[in-house]
């Protein structure tokens, strides 16, 4: 098969996406497939056309992959593709409406409230920034509405620090969250086709969060998987995470990120990621080998299911 593989793009994340399309290109050359790189910009719609795929693969991270817009197009188009359809894409980017779905679902997720830039400006929210941090209490998490591995997040330990803490957020996106901080073992689940794979660990070695340069430089953070847990906690974050990527309709493909209270054994769902890295340190390709999935099965599999659906 012809395939395109959408890679690079204009958010912050395009070096992790190059990174994952040179991944996904090579395992298709393998399996005898044509791959034909695609870094998506404003003549992707040409560059589509020209090489008539029969598939695309998508491995376009944040922006434009995430949030539904190179679905939509492709649709129109009427090219196949891996992953999850527009809608489900939109609900899982936004993280406020992926917690209000989860929220109704009656899945747990942290206790959160959010601000738009608009608010701030025009309606006065800076005054209603005491009531949200009584509510939620301390410490707090801020992070950008919609963006991906972990840009903008700050870590809030008193209501002084607040402040600073949205002025960052809103460098990266128009809403802000503020979500109740909890805390736990950093855990992810990957989803494929409806299958839980075994729980990864992300552990930091410096002690810190699990930001941005954790996730991505080699050495950054140790990964355990399957993840050092007993069978009714692992049991319990794989159906957690296959409740959550049900309840916002994904398909294909998918990363739930969790925390789990060691002491109550409590699973919280902090996010979906309808397009997770593909990198050689990210977290759906260990999860896959650790099933007994090699990498270049796996990018078979997705591609067979996406030509398929």
């Amino acid at each position: 098969m012809r395939v395109a593989v959408l890679k690079g793009g204009r958010s912050l994340e395009r070096q992790v996406s190059l990174r994952s399309g040179a991944q996904v290109e090579d395992a298709l050359a393998r399996l005898g497939h044509e791959a034909v790189p695609i870094d998506v910009g404003a003549s992707f719609v040409r560059r589509v056309r020209e090489v008539e795929p029969d598939v695309a693969f998508i491995v376009l991270h944040g922006t434009d992959g995430e949030d539904g817009s190179v679905q939509e197009l492709l649709d129109v188009m009427g090219i196949p593709y891996t992953g999850s359809r527009p809608a489900a894409c939109r609900r899982c980017w936004n993280k406020i409406d992926a917690k209000l779905e989860m929220r109704r679902a009656g899945l747990p997720t942290p206790d959160f409230a959010w601000f738009s830039r608009t608010a701030f400006a025009e309606l006065g929210a800076g005054d209603a920034l005491d009531a949200a941090a009584e509510r939620l209490g301390m410490p707090l998490v801020v992070k950008p509405a919609r963006q991906g591995s972990s840009l903008g997040v700050r870590f809030v330990a008193a209501p002084a620090e607040l402040p600073g803490a949205l002025v960052s957020a809103f460098a990266y996106d128009s809403s802000v969250l503020l979500e109740t901080f909890v805390a736990g073992r950093e855990l992810a689940v990957s989803i494929v086709d409806g299958e839980p794979l075994p729980v990864v660990e992300a552990i930091p070695l410096d002690a810190g969060a699990y930001d941005f340069e954790a996730r991505y430089e080699i050495g950054r953070t140790r990964f355990e998987c399957p993840a050092d847990l007993d069978l009714a906690d692992a049991a319990r974050a794989r159906d957690v995470a296959l409740k959550a990527w049900q309840t916002l309709d994904c398909e294909g493909l998918a990363r739930v990120d969790l925390l789990l209270d060691p002491a109550a054994g409590d699973v919280t769902v902090l996010e979906v990621n309808v397009v997770p890295g593909m990198t050689e340190t990210s977290l759906l390709p260990q999860a896959a080998d650790a099933a007994g999935i090699p990498f270049d099965a796996l990018v078979g599999r997705l591609l067979a299911s996406a030509a398929n659906s």
